[in-house]
């Protein structure tokens, strides 16, 4: 079984899901008592957030690319950045170690792939929905990719960094999104993407009518998965 090593901590009440979910994944596939060998690096995300909110992409790479160097060293084998957003900067951190880089958003593509998605909505924080580093990889793959009107945009981002990343779960905010989650579908979405992996913590793939595609279960489970091969 590979090492996986996990660059975490944005935020860290994700960063438990992936923990559990890849746990849970390896328990399933080698039954009795096995579990997953994973390293993590656990960042600050008050520095990270900074970085984002300023738009200093340039060092939140180094703070990734330094913790994806301590993983390598650490013995792992692959690794994943256990956020969207940060997948900015996937390919600074990917040349930083030799060991291959997990991407979350072609992990997702592979997923929509296998479930016959086209034209796919997508929610994130608003660097993932508006700029396109996330958006650009899911197009060149062939998907339609609609995302929220200005104001919705806002709203998702608000509740994700203001709500969510701090454990704050309101019923309001999840009614809100739900509607956001119909009005893609309305326009012609075949399935939405969680594209924050805080939002799996708010919605859950039994709530809308539309299939839910959650970028934190299907990137940790995928990367069970490749532990696990050969």
């Amino acid at each position: 079984m590979k090492v996986i090593g996990l660059i975490g901590g944005m935020s860290w009440e994700s960063t438990v899901t992936y923990y559990e979910v890849i746990n849970q994944t390896v328990a399933e596939e080698l039954g009795g008592l096995h579990s997953a060998r994973i390293v993590l690096y656990s960042v600050d995300f008050d520095e990270i957030e900074r970085c984002q909110s300023s738009g200093n992409w340039e060092r939140s790479a180094e703070i990734l690319s330094d913790a994806a160097r301590a993983l390598e060293r650490a013995g792992a084998d692959l690794l994943l950045i256990c956020t969207n957003t940060m997948h900015k900067v996937a390919d600074e951190v990917a040349a930083a170690v030799s060991i291959p880089l997990l991407h979350i958003a072609s992990m997702t593509a592979d997923e929509l792939d296998r479930a016959g998605v086209a034209t796919v909505g997508l929610l994130g924080t608003r660097y993932t929905m508006e700029q396109d580093f996330y958006t650009g990889v899911l197009e060149r793959r062939g998907f339609t990719v609609l995302t929220p009107g200005e104001e919705d945009r806002a709203l998702v981002n608000r509740v994700i960094f203001d709500e969510l990343c701090r454990g704050d779960i309101r019923d309001e905010s999840r009614a809100a999104f739900q509607r956001i989650i119909d009005d893609l579908a309305a326009r012609g979405a075949q399935g939405v993407i969680l594209g924050c992996t805080e939002i799996g913590l708010l919605v859950h793939p039994d709530d809308p009518d539309v299939p839910l595609f959650d970028t934190t279960l299907i990137h940790a489970r995928g990367a069970a998965l490749a532990a696990l091969e050969g």
